[in-house]
């Protein structure tokens, strides 16, 4: 197995471990994000994503450092959002797309052979053609929202609980996280209805101690893991 090989194998081993994901843009409150980031991976986070619609793709690569640092320090999967052709240049272990940004081959060709793809996912139609795709148009993972209607996704209506059972039943070995709008108050409700991952993103990074709100999210998720029919 060459390097490249490794590499990509390696990437998919961690996301199948992961369980916290948290998304993030470059000036968080407009300051710093490096503070930010290092708490949410204290507390648990296993993949940060960097999603900022606004920066040209100069400023981009710029902002990524903290991100690409941070994840390496704290063994995390670093994600860039809807830019697989900037991926190498921020130095991301992947990148996560919408439906209506690009095909996963696409992504995929972009981010290079050894970066893992993303995709966002709202119905079960979606849910299922992701699960049995093939070769490159197979996604590394897939986010499955949003559960509840969120403002870091204006206009988009919220899919429910039905959906998170849905993925539960039908996402076969793919990767799948729940999104949109999860916090400490409902995230019981998450994985009671089948969810062992989480995506998340006010919760973490509006909160007093964002340590403290991810290693919440994490025990909660690690109560799923350790029921007999997990």
């Amino acid at each position: 197995m060459n390097r490249i090989a490794r590499t990509l194998d390696r990437r998919r081993d961690r996301l199948r471990a992961a369980r916290l994901y948290f998304v993030c843009e470059a000036r968080p409150h407009g300051e710093d994000p490096r503070p930010l980031l290092d708490a949410a991976l204290r507390g648990g986070a296993d993949v940060i994503q960097l999603r900022d619609k606004e920066l040209g793709d100069d400023e981009l690569v710029a902002k990524a450092a903290p991100f690409r640092d941070a994840a390496r320090e704290h063994s995390a999967l670093f994600i860039l959002n809807d830019r697989p052709d900037l991926v190498e240049a921020c130095g991301a272990d992947g990148v996560h797309v919408g439906q209506e940004d690009m095909a996963v081959a696409q992504a995929r060709r972009g981010a290079g052979p050894a970066g893992i793809v993303g995709i966002s996912t709202h119905t079960p139609d979606e849910i299922d053609a992701a699960v049995a795709a093939a070769g490159d148009d197979r996604p590394d993972q897939i986010s499955v929202g949003p559960v509840w209607e969120t403002p870091t996704k204006p206009g988009r209506p919220a899919a429910g609980l039905g959906l998170v059972r849905y993925a539960a039943r039908r996402g076969g070995d793919v990767p799948w996280f729940a999104i949109g709008g999860i916090d400490a108050s409902n995230v019981g409700d998450v994985v009671a209805a089948g969810a062992q991952r989480v995506v998340v993103v006010r919760v973490i990074r509006d909160a007093a101690d964002p340590e403290a709100a991810a290693r919440t999210l994490r025990v909660a998720l690690a109560r799923k893991a350790v029921r007999p029919d997990a």
